[in-house]
């Protein structure tokens, strides 16, 4: 399985399991909480199909990676987003983020700027600002934060049962675009995540994002459902498409905050679409 050295704790090395598949223009998938890269199974055939290398990596302390106890926050992990480009030595590609995995894409262009970045895609993301405060009173109530931390130092796998109930809104979709089945394979991934990783992550969701977002000047999709429980698109996708100039608002009508699942299809067609056809896949429909 391939993997790339981030860093080191003590005597052991912290590494990222990465899969690369494909080829033309590149993709790099970032994933949500609690899941990891596996959670773009629904977009990694699309993305193919379309003729682009696709790459997804699992989060430090998330799936297949390292689960080291420190480097949860957006800096340390628009670090490790770094190092895998490097070490894969990838000079050209689209950063699309799904939820926390939307805080990656902002905090590495306002990091590392937009060189090498040719679009961006944040999909139920938590930028720009989730927390409430003084200047920001659109965002949400530190309580919340507070409340889900105590519920994961109590009893995580009661957590995370509670969790992807309102991550699919199984109450509307259960049967519909969500299977029992689906819901327990998230549930089995997220209890591989580190305990360390699953407490620590949760208060990153508040971090202000408000001046990665200003700098990001590529073309960029912001995709959000309307119904989302988790991340409210009112704090989040909306604000975040009106701070990027070169930006488009996709809004899913009735989507849960996990789209990449339940409205695959729609989602997907709306990534074909923003991201193009790479050169393949260009060749092969100039055939037909």
């Amino acid at each position: 399985m391939p993997y790339v050295t981030v860093g080191q704790e003590n005597s052991g090395d912290i590494e990222l399991y990465y899969e690369d598949h494909g080829s033309g223009p590149c993709v790099v998938l970032i994933h949500g909480y609690p899941l990891s890269g596996t959670s773009w199974e629904k977009q990694v055939p699309t993305l193919l199909a379309t003729g682009h290398r696709v790459i997804t990596y699992d989060r430090r302390g998330f799936g297949r990676s390292s689960k080291p106890t420190t480097g949860y926050n957006y800096d340390t992990f628009a670090e490790d987003l770094r190092a895998l480009l490097t070490s894969l030595k990838i000079r050209d590609c689209a950063l699309v983020g799904f939820s926390m995995g939307g805080g990656e894409v902002a905090r590495y262009i306002g990091k590392y700027g937009s060189d090498g970045i040719f679009k961006a895609v944040i999909i139920g993301g938590v930028p720009p600002y989730l927390l409430k405060a003084v200047d920001n009173p659109e965002g949400v109530d530190a309580a919340v934060f507070e409340k889900i931390e105590r519920a994961i130092t109590k009893d995580r796998y009661t957590f995370f049962t509670d969790f992807f109930k309102n991550f699919y809104n199984t109450d509307v979709w259960m049967g519909k675009h969500i299977s029992e089945h689906a819901v327990q394979a998230s549930w089995n991934v997220a209890t591989v995540a580190s305990p360390t990783a699953t407490l620590a992550c949760v208060s990153t969701w508040g971090r202000d994002f408000r001046h990665d977002v200003s700098r990001i000047d590529i073309p960029t999709l912001v995709i959000h459902g309307d119904a989302d429980r988790i991340v409210p698109i009112a704090a989040s996708g909306e604000r975040t498409a009106k701070m990027i100039r070169r930006s488009q608002l996709y809004v899913v009508k009735g989507g849960p905050h996990a789209v990449i699942w339940t409205h695959a299809d729609e989602v997907n067609s709306e990534l074909a679409t923003f991201l193009g056809k790479g050169a393949a896949a260009a060749s092969i429909s100039a055939e037909k």
